[in-house]
């Protein structure tokens, strides 16, 4: 499981699906008390941005003409209850995209159209 933190619009179906299901993944563990310092540790969870993230993916999600059904309910009380650590955790976001980019050629060929198209609106 990980967030990418990534644009979405960048990323292929297979990426985009894949986080938004591993959000509602990583909320079902934080609400069974599963261990987060493996996930912290290796750069894979926002929790700061969990809500704002799915609200990210939903959109684009969407916009590709998918369905969403979906809600992300984390009680507040789960989130309180870890570190300070954990809670403001920031992913390194040029790592997570190097690395999405090597994996995914389809998720690569997004990115250098993400890119071409903003050089053309300058």
């Amino acid at each position: 499981m990980r967030m990418w933190m990534v644009p979405p619009e960048i990323m292929c179906n297979q990426h985009l699906l894949g986080e938004h299901c591993e959000l509602h993944m990583f909320v079902g563990a934080l609400r069974m008390g599963t261990r987060i310092d493996g996930y912290i540790r290796n750069d894979l969870l926002e929790l700061h941005s969990i809500f704002s993230r799915h609200e990210e993916l939903v959109k684009e999600l969407e916009r590709r003409g998918m369905c969403h059904k979906s809600p992300l309910i984390l009680p507040e009380e789960i989130v309180e209850r870890l570190s300070e650590e954990y809670r403001s955790h920031t992913i390194n976001r040029a790592e997570a995209l190097a690395e999405l980019i090597k994996r995914c050629k389809n998720c690569r060929r997004n990115y250098i159209k993400f890119l071409n198209e903003r050089k053309e609106m300058r």
